[in-house]
């Protein structure tokens, strides 16, 4: 396995197309607006190098029998994948902010199944292609960016009835010797991150939307993909000189970027779908399972800094011992406890695939991401209301640092007897950047949106509730006749 510094300088050799605010950024490593997303990352491979944590961050392979980084890992029993969720809420608890792995292994985990089962199904050998990927990926334990999501363009048309077909990802040509594709990948997390991009359809297809049935991967860095960097709220708030206390968060960050693949060649081993649309919903549903699984982990652990700092500004604000602040601690903590188990149960209800490895219950997936789409934002709106109005009025640290009048912010700005006010100024800066700054990509919008939006979730949960069961239930206990209902 590849040690934190080992992965930064890996992502210096690569030759990455990146573009920012109207510019080229040719070192995309140490630019101050994306180092701190690549410091997220770096933390999944520090953490599985220090003792205490192997046991969450590291397993053994099931197809080379090495130790292996629990990203780059195929479920192989429910313990595995409730240790996935742990492990998901420690990285959350010590970054605070999205660490942008968990795509990429629950791409893994779905397109591993679904291959086997297509190639059960077809006559193809699809599985084979992507056990040998696999394999390169765990054996140079690198960092993959799942893709699902195209920009879809007008979504009360196919994909196939686009006045565009780029706004959906589509095979241009079949070769002898491999495939080109055209198209994008919109939200793409950690994507100048990483070494690969793995490629899912993402929606279920027709038959007049086969060349749309694709799956593959490419290095990030292959001819023709360009990454078009996203926007994130406060996100310049970087590169201003000195910046610390107004960053909230000054180590760690996330990122989202637009993909776009300009006729990118795909040679033969790396294609896993290619215009095989009886299989793209199955691929697309144990994604968005696992995904939603994620959640109940990554979101629980950002959320735990968050209370935290909530009580912290408790404290410098005085207030500690306030029975409605404590009750809001509370409530916090129940909320977040609530996703945590959410996450916990749908892994221990896994059951095993025909390929082998671990499925999580799909039910309690898409209820796990159903409270994530409402949790998160009460939780954030307590910790705003224990903050207070100064967390979104302060002056700036260049203000509290100057000469002149920096006195007078530090007199003003006070709290508690025998607290700092830069202290406090600092956890009110983090709650901030969890709330509404560059983090609140991660654990607001991207709570609501990400892994499927919740209507997505509630389809899934109309269609594995099992209403007529419950019928059933009903009508026996309560001795129901149906014979009187004709």
């Amino acid at each position: 396995m590849m040690t934190s510094e080992q992965y930064v300088e890996s992502l210096r050799k690569l030759n990455l197309k990146v573009y920012f605010m109207g510019e080229k950024i040719d070192n995309p490593v140490d630019h101050p607006m994306i180092r701190p997303s690549m410091n997220s990352v770096a933390m999944t491979y520090k953490l599985a190098e220090m003792e205490e944590y192997k046991h969450l961050m590291t397993a053994t392979s099931n197809l080379t029998g090495k130790q292996i980084n629990r990203f780059c890992h195929l479920h192989q029993s429910t313990e595995d994948l409730k240790n996935k969720v742990k492990m998901q809420r420690l990285l959350g608890q010590k970054t605070a902010s999205c660490f942008q792995r968990c795509v990429g292994m629950d791409a893994f985990n779905a397109i591993y199944s679904t291959t086997y089962e297509m190639d059960e199904a077809l006559g193809t050998s699809y599985h084979k292609r992507f056990v040998d990927y696999l394999k390169y990926v765990q054996d140079n334990d690198l960092v993959v960016d799942g893709a699902m999501t195209d920009p879809k363009g007008d979504r009360g048309l196919a994909p196939s009835e686009q006045e565009d077909p780029d706004l959906y990802m589509h095979i241009v040509e079949v070769r002898e010797d491999g495939i080109i594709v055209s198209g994008a990948k919109a939200h793409q997390t950690g994507a100048v991150n990483s070494h690969e991009h793995l490629i899912m359809p993402t929606i279920a297809m027709r038959e007049a939307d086969a060349d749309y049935a694709v799956s593959f991967a490419v290095p990030s860095d292959a001819e023709g993909v360009i990454m078009i960097y996203g926007r994130q709220s406060c996100d310049t708030r970087k590169m201003e000189a000195g910046a610390d206390i107004d960053l909230g968060n000054p180590e760690f960050g996330g990122h989202e970027a637009l993909v776009v693949f300009d006729r990118v060649f795909v040679p033969n081993d790396r294609v896993f779908m290619c215009c095989e649309y009886q299989f793209a919903g199955m691929m697309v549903e144990r994604f968005a399972g696992y995904h939603r699984q994620s959640y109940g982990g990554c979101k629980v652990g950002v959320g735990d800094v968050l209370i935290g700092a909530a009580a912290l500004a408790a404290d410098y604000n005085g207030v500690p011992k306030a029975s409605h602040i404590k009750d809001k601690l509370i409530e916090m903590i129940h909320l977040n406890e609530t996703l945590y188990a959410c996450g916990i149960a749908c892994s221990s209800e896994g059951t095993q695939m025909k390929a082998g490895n671990y499925m999580i219950d799909l039910l309690l997936a898409n209820v796990c991401k159903q409270n994530i789409t409402r949790l998160p934002y009460e939780i954030a709106r307590l910790a705003e209301d224990i903050a207070g109005g100064l967390m979104v009025t302060m002056p700036s640290e260049q203000d509290f640092r100057h000469p002149e009048i920096g006195s007078v912010v530090k007199k003003y700005l006070v709290g508690a007897k025998g607290k700092a006010t830069e202290n406090r100024m600092r956890i009110l800066r983090l709650i901030e950047n969890i709330t509404l700054g560059t983090a609140a990509v991660g654990y607001r919008t991207e709570s609501m949106h990400g892994a499927g939006s919740p209507q997505a979730q509630r389809i899934m949960i109309a269609r594995q509730g099992d209403i007529e069961g419950k019928k059933k239930l009903a009508r026996a206990i309560a001795r129901i006749d149906e014979s009187l209902d004709k």
